[in-house]
């Protein structure tokens, strides 16, 4: 049995992968400076995991992955390097675990993980077993990760750190490409590239999935030759050959719509429900159904999958409603995605006041986005923001939150240092009938644990105490 060890395997990539190969019959190790739900999700399917980084952890390994946040000089890539054993990145260890399997690929710099999951979830509740990797928990499947005995592998493939440029899909979708990760790319052509690349890995005969609603995808279109195949999906007027018309918003947060399959000569029109709210969700959904439908599955089956789709973990995750309070998590970093979110909570809780928490997301992010950040939350009626969450990067000498905090438009923007005070803040200030999202990739999610603990508590109608 081969011994695979994974320095950062709290991580949504790594845990993943540690996931699939424990059931396929691994072993497999790994560390991380701080536990999570997601390390100790591998420890619970049969991983051994370290809290922190030894030299001594990687013993008896065959194989080292690390992430893409790990540094050189970390002590077990040193031990392992030493040692003669191999260190790898994901990117360098995915078509490995892919063989024999049939890759669909999910890119895009916003919606994958959404998309990613409800592909995963049609193709298992239609009796597939597919293999998949998601970059966030699938409610419907309680997991991120599985590794299943049918054909298909379902993958995010992850433009960070070129991960994507591991895979050879046979089916590829991408839902959007607009600038993101400054600290990988230092250009939006660079970005751009990127994507080429990732394009050019499909497979000869395979097929190209995009949104004819986003530029930046349209634009994968010149680079398919004529053996392979181009799909397009979208919204209503696009031309593309899987389209919506008709969306109609419920009041408990789902929608329904018209799918229209063809483009001059309509081949089919199918009514579609799904649970997530959203314009952007109903585009993930279109899109997934069109990378299902490529696959031969039965389209009445699709639609019935889709329709029972919960979304996934920390995207627009409604906690619960305490106290008439409805508590919100949302991952999302990118001004697009707050866009997108924030417009739909606008169609799911109309008049209601709206509240955000935003915990910006690295240095080399705000400073390259700022501009549009400045903008984005004029959809709410109050924004508090925290500090910024550092990740893998240190504070530029120049850089200033206050002042950007200063020239937010169209809101009142709040700065709060810390999640404590931020709770305080909020527990004070938010009375029934808010909505509070807050949006971070970060650790902000301890705010909304906390509120849902102080509201539960609360008795009758009184604050505060």
């Amino acid at each position: 049995m081969e011994h695979i060890h994974f320095i950062g395997i709290g991580g949504t990539g790594l845990s993943a992968i540690a996931k699939v190969l424990l059931e396929e019959g691994y072993q497999v190790s790994g560390s991380d400076l701080v536990l999570s739900n997601l390390s100790e999700s591998v420890e619970a399917s049969g991983g051994v995991v370290f809290e922190g980084h030894r030299a001594e952890n990687i013993q008896g390994a065959d194989l080292v992955i690390r992430s893409s946040a790990i540094p050189d000089d970390n002590p077990e890539v040193t031990a392992a390097l030493q040692a003669g054993i191999p260190v790898l990145k994901r990117s360098e260890f995915l078509g490995r675990m892919m063989e024999s399997k049939r890759v669909i690929a999910v890119a895009g710099s916003h919606g994958k993980t959404t998309t990613t999951s409800l592909l995963s979830w049609i193709l298992t509740c239609l009796d597939q077993d597919p293999s998949f990797i998601v970059g966030g928990v699938v409610e419907n499947l309680k997991t991120n990760a599985r590794a299943g005995k049918g054909k298909d592998f379902v993958i995010e493939a992850d433009e960070y750190d070129n991960m994507f440029l591991g895979l050879n899909p046979d089916l590829a979708l991408i839902t959007n490409i607009e600038y993101d990760h400054p600290d990988i790319f230092p250009s939006e052509k660079s970005f751009e590239f990127a994507f080429e690349s990732f394009v050019k890995r499909i497979s000869p005969d395979g097929t190209l999935i995009i949104c004819s609603e986003d530029p930046g995808a349209m634009k994968m279109a010149a680079l398919i030759s004529p053996e392979q195949h181009l799909i397009s999906y979208g919204l209503e007027g696009s031309e593309a050959d899987y389209w919506a018309r008709d969306i109609k918003y419920h009041m408990d947060g789902g929608c329904d719509f018209e799918l229209q399959i063809g483009r001059e000569e309509l081949v089919q029109s199918l009514q579609l429900s799904i649970l997530l709210p959203g314009e952007h969700n109903v585009l993930n959904a279109v899109g997934a159904f069109a990378a299902a439908d490529q696959l031969d599955l039965d389209r009445r089956e699709i639609i019935r999958a889709i329709g029972l789709f919960q979304g996934s973990e920390r995207r627009f995750d409604i906690r619960g409603e305490f106290q008439g309070i409805s508590l919100i998590d949302d991952y999302a970093h990118h001004p697009t995605e707050i866009r997108s979110t924030l417009a739909a909570a606008r169609s799911v809780y109309p008049g209601r006041r709206i509240l955000s928490v935003w915990q910006p997301h690295t240095y080399s992010r705000i400073q390259a986005l700022e501009a549009d950040f400045k903008e984005v939350f004029s959809g709410c009626d109050q924004v508090i923001v925290l500090d910024v969450y550092a990740a893998r990067e240190k504070k530029p000498p120049d850089f200033s939150l206050s002042r950007i905090v200063n020239e937010i438009k169209g809101v009142e923007a709040i700065q709060i240092s810390g999640k404590a005070q931020a709770v305080q803040y909020l527990r004070n200030t938010l009375v029934a009938g808010d909505v509070l999202l807050v949006f971070s990739a970060g650790d902000a999610i301890e705010i909304t644990q906390e509120l849902e603990g102080l509201l539960s508590a609360r008795n009758g109608n009184q604050r505060g105490e």
